[in-house]
């Protein structure tokens, strides 16, 4: 199935794309959804759909940091009751659980993951449509948008101790510093900001109490929360533990706080098999790793916990037909045809 996400993730689209001398509606138009997304915020749309409209704009534009501009200027507002309810929280870990309870009402493709250690806090950020389509544009507007909200309580100035992407840097990265600072990092292992625990515990000096009540009242009588299924806490599992090399369902199942055969009961359930989930999550990671960037396929493989490289190429040759590199090579004359070329610079 599909994961849909709030048309309100769209926040910004007509501005940056016009900014950027695109016809935004003709976009929308070309990936197949509808202009009114952009004045219906809860509007429930495709992910992929979404995803892919930013990467086409960006290509179109010529503009690398085109999700990353329409970051820039969000609100909490633009999430609706749960961004109220953020924002009145006691403390930034407060509103990061508020966050993570209602995340997949607000976009189902997103997955966030809170990780603490040494006093150091990592909040992990991946976009997952189930699909091979690239996805850096969505994983640049959601980090934004996290940073943004972390800014609300922490102030305008602040600055993460890093901030990571495992994609390539763009030619100009002069947004991303205005937007990060010097600590934006590119090709690392994982997407997602590090900060200290005391920032996370942070005190919001200006939460109100009774603001957070009636938020909240708001949400439960007007919203109806689905828990996260096993099957997405599995996978959001199995993503945060992949580049580790320590995925087995024993791992997930003891992460989970679980047994591991009521993962596997439960999971065929849903008539899902832990060995089918974690194969479809490489398929998808793989093509984007492989057809989509630059980072050397020895990486690749440690990311998606493969071993060594040689137990990669085997996987990703009896998935896809053909070897990792050369699967590269035809990405990259594809790219470089004389039809690619004449790809429009603008609407």
């Amino acid at each position: 199935m599909v994961p849909l996400v709030r048309a309100a993730a769209l926040t910004n689209y007509n501005e940056v794309a016009r900014a950027a001398g695109l016809d935004p509606y003709r976009m929308l138009a070309d990936v197949g959804l509808s202009s009114n997304v952009l004045n219906e915020p809860d509007l429930r749309i495709p992910a992929d759909r979404a995803v892919q409209l930013l990467e086409q704009s960006a290509k179109a534009s010529g503009i690398e940091s085109f999700g990353l501009r329409m970051a820039e200027s969000r609100r909490l507002s633009n999430m609706g009751p749960v961004g109220l309810l953020i924002r009145d929280q006691p403390t930034l870990r407060d509103s990061m659980e508020v966050l993570l309870r209602y995340l997949a009402m607000l976009n189902g493709a997103l997955s966030l993951t809170v990780e603490e250690a040494g006093g150091m806090v990592v909040i992990r950020d991946e976009v997952i449509v189930g699909s091979a389509q690239p996805v850096r544009q969505a994983v640049e507007l959601s980090v934004g948008v996290i940073l943004r909200m972390m800014r609300q309580f922490l102030g305008a100035d602040w600055r993460p101790r890093r901030v990571c992407f495992v994609h390539a840097a763009p030619r100009d990265t002069s947004t991303h510093l205005r937007v990060f600072g010097p600590c934006v990092e590119f090709n690392h292992d994982f997407n997602g900001i590090v900060c200290s625990k005391a920032e996370l515990d942070a005190a919001n000096p200006s939460a109100d109490p009774a603001m957070a009540r009636y938020a909240q009242q708001l949400l439960d009588t007007s919203v109806v929360v689905q828990e996260p299924s096993l099957v997405d806490e599995v996978r959001r599992t199995v993503l945060l533990l992949l580049p580790s090399g320590r995925c087995s369902i024993e791992q997930v199942s003891a992460h989970l706080g679980l047994v591991c055969r009521t993962v596997q009961r439960r999971l065929a359930d849903q008539g899902v098999s832990f060995s089918t989930l974690v194969n479809d999550l490489r398929v998808e990671l793989a093509t984007r790793h492989v057809e989509n960037s630059e980072r050397p396929l020895t990486e690749v493989a440690a990311l998606l916990g493969f071993s060594a490289p040689s137990a990669f190429t085997r996987w990703y040759s009896a998935q896809f037909g053909s070897n990792p590199k050369r699967a590269r090579e035809l990405a990259h004359e594809a790219k470089a045809s004389p039809r690619a070329k004449t790809a429009p610079k603008g609407r």
